[in-house]
């Protein structure tokens, strides 16, 4: 496995493609939300409009999935009453979605046990994304995934 480069202070926790958007720009699309549960709704519905309008539709099942977590991880553990979600198109064909909150704690994947309610959800990121990490902000942080067909 091969390490891509990271910026300064960001923490990569599956190595992948670099996912930022090139100097001249990528298409995105992004929205603000509270951070509550139901957020989770609205987040799935921008990730499927902007998969439909790039022709990215093969990616849809696993991007919406993978956006409810992580939206999920910001209601749950996070501060402040907004969240910012964003997708963006990527040269590859992927996509990477993004939720930044304003709690500067970086997230942990944890091992859940049988028995237990929660705990899955970084797992199922890791398991759908191409890679995924977290972004220091200067007022939280911006956690991410790259998904790929």
């Amino acid at each position: 496995m091969s390490k891509t480069p990271t910026p300064a202070g960001s923490q990569r926790l599956r190595p992948g493609p670099l996912t930022r958007p090139s100097g001249t720009g990528c298409p995105a699309y992004s929205e603000t939300l509270p951070r509550v549960g139901e957020s989770a709704v609205v987040a799935r519905r921008l990730v499927g409009q902007a998969l439909g309008v790039w022709h990215r539709d093969a990616l849809a099942d696993a991007a919406r999935l993978v956006v409810t977590e992580l939206v999920a991880n910001a209601v749950e553990h996070a501060e402040g009453a907004n969240i910012r979600v964003t997708i963006t198109r990527l040269d590859d064909g992927g996509v990477h979605v993004g939720v930044a909150d304003k709690s500067g704690s970086r997230p942990e994947r944890r091992v859940a046990q049988p028995d237990d309610v929660g705990g899955r959800g970084l797992a199922l990121v890791d398991h759908m994304a191409t890679a995924w990490g977290s972004d220091p902000l200067p007022d939280g942080k911006r956690v991410w995934a790259v998904v790929s067909a």
